[in-house]
């Protein structure tokens, strides 16, 4: 008699791998928007740097100029309190430090911090 032996998967190697993929969609899909948020703030930031006389402008100025960019692009985790501005030595420094917080799973949430930072010389 000849052995037979397996070929392929059981079915319970089929459930594994499936719940494997399925969270791993899930995770995609949650970190996605996350990931794309903190890149349009980023790009936000760094487009400080093209905007004419921006060292001449006040901080109100500054705080309105790009939450109205933010706005338009519906970036919700980042408030006012979150937007520092100084002025050292004719340079503007804008720093944006936040935090995105989504529900994952039951208790538990996926956390990113995001820190960008803009350094602008005046002419």
């Amino acid at each position: 008699m000849r052995k037979q032996y397996q070929l392929g998967m059981t079915g319970l190697g089929w459930v594994i791998v499936l719940g494997l993929i399925g969270f791993t969609a899930m995770i995609t899909i949650k970190m996605v928007p996350v990931v794309m948020e903190g890149i349009t703030v980023k790009r936000h930031v760094d487009s400080l740097k093209n905007v004419p006389l921006i060292t001449k402008m006040s901080r109100r100025q500054i705080l309105a100029l790009l939450q109205k960019r933010l706005d338009v692009d519906d970036v919700e985790s980042v408030k006012r309190k979150n937007i520092k501005i100084e002025r050292k030595r004719g340079r503007l420094i804008v720093t944006i430090e936040y935090e995105i917080r989504k529900p994952l799973l039951g208790r538990y949430d996926i956390v990113a911090k995001h820190k960008n930072i803009v350094d602008i010389i005046s002419n």
